[in-house]
Formats: C-alpha cells, structure tokens, sequence
C-alpha cells in the first residue's frame, strides 16, 4: 500500500543476483583517505555549485559481503555548521537515489535527455547536510555478495545494517560525529526511520558522549500501522468517490485485520476490485496526470500499484516521467564511475526498484506505535507530515493512526502559511507536532518543493509551522 513497485523482467532480477555473488567486499575506511577517496567532483552533466558531495560503500557485514551505497550531499561552508540529516526511501525496495535524491529533496534533478542535470531550487541541503542511503542491500547501488540476502529482507536486518552503517560512516566522517542527527523518510520508511530510531536511542542509552548525537525523527506519508492505516485508507478512498459502497464494505470486512506486507487471499481479491473501479489513475497523485509513456512495464505496474515501492509519475510544475530519466542517467557508466559506484564495472541493469526484495520481504510488524511511544517518552523531536492527495498512505490513514497514541494536544488544529498563502494544517500534541501540505501527493517534496523545504527547516528549528505569512 505504500508504494506501486516496478516489475523488473526476470532477466533483470537474475543479472542482478549474479552481479551481487560477483561483487567484491569493500572493507570499511575509516581513515581520511577513504574519505577522500569517496569526495565526488563534478558528474556528467552537472552545474557548478558551491557545496561538497561524497558518496562510497560502507560494508555493514564482511561476512555475507553486504555494503551500502551512500550520496553525501553537505550544505554550502556558509550555512555550516548544520545538522545531518539521513534520508531513507521505502518500497519496502526501493532507492534513496532514485527517489529522495533526484526528484524530491536532492540538489539535482535529471533533464529528459536523462544526461545533464539541473540544480534543485528548494534543494533541503541548504538547510542540512543530507545523507541519502540505498538500503538495504540489493536496493539501487547496495548490494551483496550472498544472493539468498535478496530473498531475505526484512525489517530487523534493514534496521541493524543500517545502524552498522552509520556506525561506521561516522568513523570516515568524525567531523558529523557530534552534529545534531536526525532521521527522515517517507512511505515505508515509516517503518525504517523508527525502527533505526530506536535502535540508535537504545545504543545510546548509558553512553556518557552518545555515539550518535540523535536528536529525532520525521516521516511523510508514511505506513505507521497496519490496522489504522488500512482503515483510514478505505474511508479515504470511498470519501474521494474512489470505490463503491460494496467495496468499502468489502475491504473493511476482509483486510482491515490483515497485515499489508502479507495480505489474505479475500484481501487480495477486494483490492483488485477496489483498483479496478479507481480505474487508470494515478493512486501517488489522485488530482494530476499521469505520465504519458507506455510500455508492458507499466501496464504491469498498474495492475499491482498497491504493490509498496514504484513512485508515481506526475504532472504540472514538474517532470510527469522523472524516474525514467534516472533510470537512463544511472545506467550510465560515466555516471557510475564518477559515483565511485558498482565499482567492478559489472553489465546490469540498476533499476529504482527491486521487485526480488520487494516480492520477498519478511519481517514487518504491523504497528509503530510502541516505538513512538517510547521515542515521544524519551523526548526526542517527532513530526509527521501529510501530502493530502496521496491515496496510498493518505492523510485520513495517518490521522487514524496517531489519534490511536491518545496524546494530549498543545496547538489545536490550524492553517498554516507560506507566502500569505495556506500551506496546510497542523496540530501540534505533547512529544509530536503533524503537519499537512495542501495539494501535496505522497512525493511531498516533488509535488510541494517550496513548502517542503519551509516544512523542514521548521523542523530542525524545532518551532511550529507559521499561522501567518512570515518567510523563514
């Protein structure tokens, strides 16, 4: 439900399983040669620009020969110092790369001649140093020397591979050791970030200097609980005039108990009812065009767009046929080269999404809750935010699922401005403050760029979002 995953043909899946058994083990660096052997200089077809970026494997298991792939991008030296902040993408499959650094947040987006690259205005780097990570292994350009890993995924290795990773990465990079760390990530990734979380919270508990300077989370659109989501989702599509009233009853009967990673045969059956009577639609974007590209790829796409992990192609201020742009610029070995990634050079295909993990994933409890009870109990900074026009993980779906932690309310429910204009709505409760973004789908950044990036800073601010116009 988070994400409509890209069906790799089974050639694909098969290259990449026996580039992963080929790959060598990259050992942890943790001296500044191996920083400075990952400092990127310029990447085909890219603008000059006064920031720093690095990007490198850290290997987060030696024995198995998984590594992680990551693409630093620092704020410019006259914003430093300023907080880190890592960004996951969801799926449960899919590429921080692809998504969160070239169509949303990143500095960059890709031009349609999937070649030159232009410079993000409302890049959240100006705010940050922001640290996108491919994970878990097999996701973008992470991979593993085990191929079985690609068939074993879940939420527990994902979380400690990617603590192992920050672990390490801090050792290359001491500089941020001391930061201000936050964590941030949409979609299924309401999953990653609290699970990663609370990992580094416990780790931290006891130690006189934290190992990790964490001082909390933010998730947009993000899967948080298996029954509430479910629920709001359903009264979110019928309140849209998405789905009939047999079908809301339907869906409401047979999967509401269910958990969305592995689904019940009825279950399955009324949500092919539910995407036949939605019809060709964008579910990631409800109001905007799709995308006019086809292809036997996206016509699979569409018929398993519950599926969590292939995000939308849209329409209006921006680029409706991004992701096919990356996937040409990320092919390209000159690409990869300045990447210092797939560094065995070896021929296959990097794709956005990898339906293997995908279709495999293991582990996935059905509820965040008691991790956000015990981060909110810990005081750590917790926001959650909304695009209200996603119908994958809707606003109605969030709304059920923090209602169902029973917090006390500081700041009841209120427009929010940017530039005299309503933003969205907020409201802010003890140890968690909720944002909306007004016309936003489940791509927040891509859809909102502006207002995402005034969303952010009020985050690292930590001061609630703006009840008039006032520019920050």
């Amino acid at each position: 439900m988070a994400g409509r995953l890209h069906v790799a043909p089974v050639l694909v899946s098969l290259l990449l399983a026996w580039a992963c058994q080929l790959r060598p083990t990259v050992a942890a660096n943790t001296d500044i040669g191996g920083r400075e052997a990952d400092r990127l200089g310029r990447l085909p077809g890219q603008p000059a620009v006064d920031f720093s970026m690095y990007s490198g494997y850290i290997t987060v298991d030696e024995r198995a020969g998984r590594a992680l792939f990551y693409w630093l991008q620092e704020a410019p030296a006259t914003a430093q110092p300023a907080p880190l902040v890592l960004w996951l993408n969801g799926g449960p499959g899919c590429s921080s790369v692809a998504y969160g650094a070239s169509e949303e947040l990143g500095a960059f987006r890709i031009r349609p001649d999937g070649a030159t690259l232009f410079l993000n205005k409302y890049r959240w780097n100006r705010a940050a140093n922001i640290l996108f990570l491919d994970s878990p292994a097999g996701v973008g350009f992470s991979y593993t020397n085990t191929s079985s890993d690609l068939y074993t995924s879940g939420d527990r290795r994902t979380a400690h591979d990617s603590y192992t990773f920050l672990v390490r990465w801090f050792e290359r990079f001491p500089q941020y050791k001391y930061r201000d760390f936050y964590i941030a990530g949409e979609s299924y990734a309401g999953h990653y970030v609290p699970e990663l979380s609370q990992l580094v919270y416990r780790k931290n508990k006891g130690v006189k200097k934290p190992h990790i300077n964490f001082k909390g989370f933010m998730v947009g659109n993000a899967v948080t609980d298996d029954y509430h989501d479910q629920v709001g989702t359903f009264e979110s599509w019928w309140n849209h005039g998405l789905i009939s009233d047999a079908t809301y009853r339907l869906l409401e009967a047979v999967c509401v108990h269910d958990n969305i990673e592995h689904t019940s045969p009825p279950c399955d059956d009324a949500y092919d009812a539910a995407t036949a009577e939605q019809g060709d639609i964008d579910p990631y974007s409800i109001y905007t065009p799709k995308c006019n590209q086809t292809s036997s790829s996206l016509s699979t796409a569409r018929k398993n767009r519950r599926i969590r992990g292939h995000y939308p192609w849209m329409r209006g201020s921006y680029d409706p046929c991004t992701e096919s742009h990356s996937t040409v610029y990320y092919n390209r070995p000159e690409v990869q080269r300045a990447l210092h990634a797939n560094v065995t050079g070896i021929n296959y295909t990097w794709t956005t999404c990898s339906d293997t993990i995908n279709t495999n994933w293991r582990d996935s409890p059905k509820s965040m809750l008691p991790i956000y009870k015990e981060l909110i109990a810990a005081g750590l900074r917790i926001w959650v935010y909304s695009g209200d026009t996603d119908s994958v993980v809707p606003l109605t779906a969030t709304r059920y699922s923090i209602d169902a932690l029973g917090l006390p309310t500081v700041v009841s429910w209120y427009p929010w401005y940017d530039k005299k204009q309503v933003g969205g709505w907020s409201q802010v409760y003890k140890g968690l403050t909720l944002v909306t973004v007004r016309g936003a789908g489940h791509e927040v950044p891509l859809h909102r760029p502006r207002q995402a990036l005034k969303l952010f800073r009020h985050f690292l601010y930590g001061k609630s979002m703006p009840k008039n116009g006032t520019v920050v």
